[in-house]
């Protein structure tokens, strides 16, 4: 009885550690996971930039639309205003790459 016990509570320990581990991996391998796109990405689209108000002018930055891939063919994801980080930051925005026999999309990020 004793054994069983102790064992239980091991396996246990064992499952829950396990668990947490998988939990703090799994954002980090999802952002390893690379697609390869078969199929050229169309031009950008030409958007029309909405004025921002002046006094939101230093704390927001517009993030231009992309092509992403939705599993059969390309969507286009709207270019939308969001807020800098930190001030002075500076928007590097994604692009898609040659990649052997495909496209593959390097998401855009902040520097």
């Amino acid at each position: 009885m004793c054994m069983t016990v102790l064992s239980r509570r091991g396996m246990f320990a064992s499952l829950a550690l396990a668990s947490g581990c998988a939990l703090v991996l799994s954002p980090a391998l999802a952002q390893l996971q690379i697609q390869v796109v078969p199929v050229e990405p169309p031009p950008p689209r030409v958007e029309v930039v909405p004025v921002v108000p002046m006094e939101r002018r230093e704390a927001e930055f517009w993030q231009p639309g992309y092509w992403r891939w939705n599993g059969h063919s390309h969507d286009w994801v709207e270019g939308r205003y969001v807020v800098r980080p930190r001030s002075g930051a500076t928007w590097v925005p994604g692009r898609w790459e040659r990649s052997g026999s495909g496209w593959v999309y390097v998401e855009g990020s902040w520097q």
